[in-house]
């Protein structure tokens, strides 16, 4: 805890702290803290009120899955039921062979650097389709 909270939070300290402060000054204080202490005060209400409106909501979804007969495992099994598909791997669609080591790219992507030289070199794509 900082030095300042255990100053605020020990009353004899505070009380040390404050001594040089006219009743002014004291109560321009108080009037600062009883602000803050407000504004804390009205969040923690509209927190309280936002999980009040939550519960009712799940409460109401509750009746209506008892109503139809469902329970919350059958959500489980739903949720489960979904496999994620994972897509097939595209066939290659160029191939060049070079120093007797074949390469294949599915013209997707960035271009092998071995067909970039070739290409460079004057050659075409349509060259190294695969039929």
């Amino acid at each position: 805890m900082s030095e300042f909270l255990e100053i605020l939070t020990h009353a004899r300290r505070f009380k040390a702290a404050v001594k040089d402060l006219s009743v002014e000054e004291l109560r321009d204080l108080a009037n600062k803290l009883e602000k803050i202490v407000a504004e804390r005060e009205e969040e923690a209400a509209e927190e309280a009120k936002a999980q009040a409106d939550r519960l009712a909501k799940i409460e109401e979804i509750r009746q209506q899955m008892e109503s139809v007969g469902l329970s919350v495992e059958d959500l489980g099994v739903v949720a489960a039921a979904k496999p994620v598909k994972k897509r097939a791997p595209r066939p290659p669609k160029y191939k060049i062979e070079i120093d007797g080591e074949t390469v294949t790219w599915t013209g997707q992507g960035r271009m092998p650097t071995v067909f970039k030289n070739e290409v460079e070199k004057g050659r075409s794509m349509d060259d190294f389709l695969i039929d």
